[in-house]
C-alpha cells in the first residue's frame, strides 16, 4: 500500500504538492516505474487536479518524473547508464566548485573544511549501525554542501538536481555501497586535500572518488531486485 499524502491545509500551490511529492520520491515512498495518478493525487490531497497538475509538471521537468503521452507520468527508473552520466555531471560540477574555493581565500576553503569535517564526523557510527539511508544522507550532504560552499547559486541549483538523481539510485538498494569500509576514509581524504591541497590532487581524488561509487552503484544495482513495474499510485 502507498505511504498516505498529507493533506494540505494551507493555501493549495503546485509548490507545496511538488514538495510534498519530491519528498516521496526521494525517500522511497513511491519507487522506479511508478505511477502518479494525478486524478487520485488530487482526491487524496483534497485539491482540483489544476495544481496537481503543475506539480507534477514541475518533477518532470527536474527529471524526478517521466511523462509519457497517454500512459501517463511515472518516476524516473534509472539505468547503469544513467547513473555513469549523473556521476560525470556531478565530478564536472565539483571540480568547478573546488576550483573556485581555492581561488578565492584560505578562510573561505578553511570554514569549507570545517564543515564538511563535521559531516565526516557523523559517519562512522551510521556505518557501525547499518544505517545506510542516513549514511546515503550524510554522502550527499557532504557533496551539496562542497558545491554550496562556492556561494553560486546557479551551481548550486544544477547540482540538487543531481544529488536527487542519486539520492533515488542509492534508496532502492538496501546498502548502496559496496565497500562500506571506505567510506569515510574516502570522504576524510578529501577534506585532507581540501584543507592543505594541492587542488590538482583535490581534482584527481573526485574524480577517483566519483569512478568508484558508479562502478559500486552499477555493481549493486545488477545484483539488487528492483522494481519493476508498479501499479498506479491511486
Amino acid at each position: 500500500m502507498a505511504r498516505p499524502l498529507t493533506p494540505l491545509n494551507a493555501p493549495q500551490t503546485a509548490v507545496v504538492i511538488a514538495d510534498q511529492l519530491r519528498e516521496y520520491i526521494l525517500d522511497g515512498s513511491y519507487g522506479p516505474g511508478a505511477q502518479l495518478s494525478e486524478a487520485h493525487l488530487a482526491g487524496e490531497l483534497g485539491v482540483s487536479r489544476g495544481p496537481v497538475r503543475e506539480a507534477l509538471q514541475r518533477l518532470v521537468q527536474e527529471g524526478l518524473l517521466v511523462s509519457h503521452r497517454n500512459r501517463g507520468v511515472f518516476v524516473v527508473e534509472l539505468t547503469p547508464g544513467d547513473v555513469a552520466e549523473i556521476y560525470a555531471a556531478r565530478e564536472a560540477i565539483e571540480i568547478a566548485a573546488v576550483r573556485m574555493i581555492f581561488g578565492r581565500n584560505d578562510e573561505l576553503r578553511a570554514h569549507a573544511a570545517t564543515r564538511l569535517g563535521q559531516i565526516v564526523a557523523s559517519m562512522p557510527a551510521l556505518v557501525a549501525a547499518n544505517d545506510w539511508v542516513n549514511v546515503a544522507k550524510q554522502d550527499l550532504l557532504f557533496h551539496t554542501s562542497l558545491v554550496e560552499a562556492t556561494g553560486n547559486s546557479r551551481l548550486v541549483r544544477i547540482y540538487s538536481t543531481l544529488a536527487a538523481e542519486s539520492r533515488i539510485c542509492m534508496v532502492h538498494l538496501e546498502n548502496a555501497y559496496n565497500r562500506p569500509e571506505a567510506i569515510t576514509e574516502e570522504h576524510a581524504h578529501l577534506v585532507d586535500l581540501l584543507s592543505g591541497g594541492p587542488l590538482e590532487r583535490l581534482v584527481e581524488a573526485i574524480g577517483e572518488h566519483m569512478a568508484t561509487a558508479v562502478v559500486d552503484l552499477t555493481t549493486l544495482m545488477a545484483r539488487a531486485d528492483l522494481p519493476g513495474d508498479e501499479a498506479p499510485v491511486g
